[in-house]
C-alpha cells in the first residue's frame, strides 16, 4: 500500500490513541491535532491525503474549521465526525463538502471502512472491473465465434460498451489492450457477417432474421408510439454512437424513464445522405430517387445532400395514413438550438416534433480537420467525454429538461455511428470518386478485392448509379481508404480520426431510445 497520510483533528485527541495505533499498523501515516486552528497550520506543512474532523471542537469549531479547509485546499477529502445527530448540522457539513460523516463513538472498522471508500474506492473499482472482464473475456469470444443473429450481435456490441465504459475507469492499460483486440476481433467477424447478410436483408428475403433498419425504423418503432400518445418529440443526434448514448443516460435519467434502450441497423453507406434521407422517407435510396426526384441528390452533383429532410417525412406519414400535424426542425448553431427552446410552447398543438440535432457529427469532422480538437478527443474517452461537457451545456438538454417538466414522451436516435479508424486501404479512383474515406463509388475503381465488401451491382442494394459501370465497395471494421499517391501523408493525416460510411458496429448498431416521463 502507498504510505497514506492522515490529519485527525480532535479536542479529545488522547482518547482516540487505540483508533490511531490501529491504523498505524494498518501501514498509514498518522497526524493529530486537538484544535482547528493548530489542523489548519499543519495542513500548510505536507501533502495529506485526508482529515478526520471532530465536529463539536472548542474555538474553532469544526464547521468553520472545515469551511477554512476547503477554502485552502478544496481538494483534500474531510470526513466530519460527530456526536450530534441534528439534521442541521449534518446539512452544514454536507454544504461545505465533506466526503464522509460519521458518528460517535467510532470503531476502527468503521474509520478504516471510510478510508477505503474515500481513498481506495477507484483503485477497488478498477480491480473488480478488471477481474469481472478477464472472467467474462473467453464467454465473449466464444460467442463471437458462433454463427449469431442479429440480436445476438446486440448483445455482444452492448457487452463490449459495457466493458469499454467500466475499464476506461482503470489506470490498467494492458486490460484496456486486451479489451482492444476482442473488440477488434468482434469488428472483423461482424463485417463478414453484415456482408454475408446484408444483400438478403435489403431485398426482404430473409425476414427472420432481418433488423430494424434505417428505411424501416419510423414505420416499425415510431408510428406505433405515435397511437400512445398526444404529442411526442423524436429527437435524432446526428451521429451519436451507443457508447456516446450510454454516457448521457445517467444525465437523461434524471429527467426521464428509459422505457427502451434499442439498437437498430443503419444501412449502407453510414452517411446522413444515404440513411437519415432513408429514415425520414421510409425508402431506400433509389427508390426515393425515383419517387421523390426533386427531393434526392446524387454524390457526384451539387448541392446540399439532405435539404429536403421535413418533406421526405411529411410524404411518409401520409403513405402510411398518419394524417397529423408534425413539425421538423433542423439545429445546426448554438443560436439556431436558443430560438428552438423559446418556440417550444409553439409545437405543442403538434401530434410529432422532429428535432435534427447536429453537434456529434461536427465535432467528428471537427477532430479531422483541427489540431487542437484532435488533441482534446485524443481517445475514445476523451470522445464520449467532449460529448457528455457540450451536451450539459447545450440547448438540446434545455430542450429535454423544458419536455420533462410539461410530461412529453421523447425518442433519441441517430442516423449512424462512426468508428476511430486506423488501418489503410490502398484505392484508385478517377477525379469523380467520392471523397468520403470509408465508402468509395465510381466507374474506374481499383482496389484489392479480398480487403473490401464489393457491390458490383448498385441496384442490389437500392443505391444509385453515378454512371453505367459505377460499383460500391465498403470498409470494414476500422479501415479506411487512401490513394497511392502522397499515401504515406493521408495516412498519418487520417489515422485516428472518426468516421462513417462502411461497415463497423459502431457505425451501423445505432441507439433507439424510448424516454418516458416519471
Amino acid at each position: 500500500m502507498e504510505n497514506i497520510t492522515i490529519l485527525w483533528a480532535d479536542d479529545e485527541i488522547d482518547l482516540l490513541k487505540p483508533h490511531i495505533m490501529f491504523l498505524r499498523d494498518k501501514g498509514y501515516e498518522v497526524h493529530t491535532s486537538n484544535n482547528g486552528v493548530e489542523a489548519i497550520e499543519i495542513l500548510k506543512t505536507k501533502n495529506f491525503d485526508i482529515v478526520f474532523l471532530d465536529e463539536q471542537m472548542p474555538g474553532l469549531s469544526g464547521i468553520e474549521t472545515l469551511i477554512q479547509i476547503k477554502n485552502a485546499f478544496p481538494a483534500i477529502p474531510v470526513v466530519m465526525i460527530t456526536k450530534s445527530e441534528e439534521e442541521a448540522i449534518m446539512e452544514d457539513a454536507i454544504g461545505s463538502k465533506i466526503s464522509d460523516y460519521l458518528i460517535k463513538p467510532v470503531n476502527p472498522k468503521q474509520i478504516l471502512l471510510s478510508l477505503k471508500k474515500n481513498l481506495e474506492n477507484k483503485k477497488l473499482i478498477s480491480e473488480k472491473a478488471t477481474f469481472s472482464y478477464q472472467q467474462e473475456f473467453r464467454s465473449i469470444g466464444m460467442e463471437i465465434s458462433n454463427r449469431l443473429t442479429f440480436d445476438e450481435w446486440i448483445g455482444i456490441y452492448k457487452k463490449l460498451v459495457f466493458w469499454e465504459l467500466e475499464l476506461a475507469r482503470s489506470n490498467d492499460s494492458g486490460i484496456m489492450d486486451v479489451l482492444k483486440m476482442q473488440k477488434d476481433e468482434a469488428g472483423q467477424v461482424f463485417s463478414r457477417f453484415i456482408e454475408n447478410n446484408y444483400v438478403e436483408w435489403i431485398n426482404g428475403r430473409s425476414s427472420a432474421g432481418r433488423p430494424v433498419m434505417s428505411h424501416t425504423l419510423i414505420r416499425e418503432k415510431l408510428m406505433p408510439l405515435l397511437d400512445e400518445t398526444p404529442v411526442l418529440f423524436f429527437i435524432l443526434i446526428d451521429n451519436l454512437r451507443y457508447d456516446q448514448w450510454k454516457m448521457l443516460q445517467p444525465i437523461i435519467s434524471e429527467l426521464y424513464r428509459v422505457e427502451n434502450d434499442e439498437i437498430y441497423c443503419s444501412i449502407l453507406p453510414t452517411t446522413t445522405q444515404f440513411a437519415r434521407n432513408s429514415m425520414f422517407s421510409g425508402l431506400m435510396p433509389t427508390e426515393i430517387e425515383k419517387k421523390y426526384p426533386r427531393y434526392w441528390v446524387n454524390d457526384d452533383e451539387e448541392g446540399t445532400k439532405n435539404q429536403f429532410e421535413g418533406e421526405l417525412l411529411g410524404e411518409q406519414l401520409r403513405r402510411y395514413g398518419k394524417d397529423i400535424k408534425y413539425s421538423y426542425n433542423k439545429v445546426l448553431t448554438l443560436s439556431a438550438g436558443r430560438k428552438l427552446v423559446e418556440s417550444l410552447p409553439n409545437l405543442m398543438g403538434n401530434k410529432l416534433n422532429a428535432i435534427v440535432y447536429n453537434f456529434v457529427d461536427m465535432l467528428s469532422h471537427a477532430r479531422t480537420e483541427m489540431e487542437v480538437i484532435r488533441e482534446l478527443a485524443d481517445d475514445e474517452a476523451a470522445y464520449r467525454s467532449i460529448t457528455v461537457s457540450w451536451f450539459e451545456h447545450s440547448p438540446l438538454y434545455d430542450i429535454i429538461r423544458y419536455l420533462a417538466e410539461k410530461k412529453i414522451p421523447v425518442v433519441i436516435t441517430t442516423d449512424h455511428g462512426s468508428v476511430k479508424v486506423d488501418a489503410p486501404v490502398k484505392i484508385v479512383g478517377d477525379k469523380a470518386t467520392n471523397t468520403n474515406l470509408r465508402y468509395k463509388t465510381g466507374r474506374s475503381l481499383s482496389y484489392n478485392k479480398k480487403e473490401v465488401f464489393e457491390v458490383k451491382n448498385p441496384a442490389d442494394v437500392f443505391l444509385p448509379k453515378t454512371n453505367v459501370s459505377s460499383n460500391y465497395v465498403f470498409c470494414r471494421n476500422t479501415d479506411f481508404f487512401a490513394y497511392p499517391n502522397n499515401f504515406n501523408y493521408y495516412v498519418n493525416y487520417y489515422r485516428n480520426t472518426f468516421q462513417h460510411g462502411g461497415i463497423s458496429m459502431e457505425e451501423m448498431l445505432i441507439p433507439f431510445i424510448t424516454l418516458k416521463p416519471k
